[in-house]
């Protein structure tokens, strides 16, 4: 019996720690022009613990738990995207990860390199 990780996941758990990483103070904030008069306006229509928030700021924009990061826009599941991370601090390749998530080595190819850029992104500001 083969047991996969992202089994043992779940969005929840995820989106609620990239909410934990993203806002430490609890006080969400808008990503285009960082206030804090924010109001919460549901969820997702198909990732049902992905949040939405509406800024009542200066720009009054709508934005969502991943609104301006490393894994805004795409298909896979956070819960994919913490496991692909993972396994990139393991050294697993690209090949290893595809393997272990059930995926194409070509889309695992293609987190691993939105992730670096991320990362790296990050340490410039």
């Amino acid at each position: 019996m083969i047991l996969h990780l992202q089994n043992l996941l779940n969005d929840e758990s995820c989106y609620e720690k990239v909410r934990e990483l993203r806002w430490p103070s609890g006080k969400v904030a808008c990503p285009n022009c960082n206030s804090n008069e924010v109001i919460k306006k549901g969820f997702h229509n198909k990732q049902k613990a992905r949040r939405r928030y509406l800024c009542q700021g200066k720009c009054c924009g709508k934005f969502d738990d991943l609104t301006g990061t490393v894994f805004e826009g795409h298909h896979q599941p956070i819960a994919v995207w913490i496991l692909c991370l993972y396994f990139m601090g393991l050294n697993l390749s690209n090949q290893q990860i595809a393997r272990e998530l059930g995926l194409n080595r070509n889309d695992v190819q293609n987190m691993t390199q939105k992730l670096r850029e991320g990362v790296v992104a990050q340490k410039k500001t």
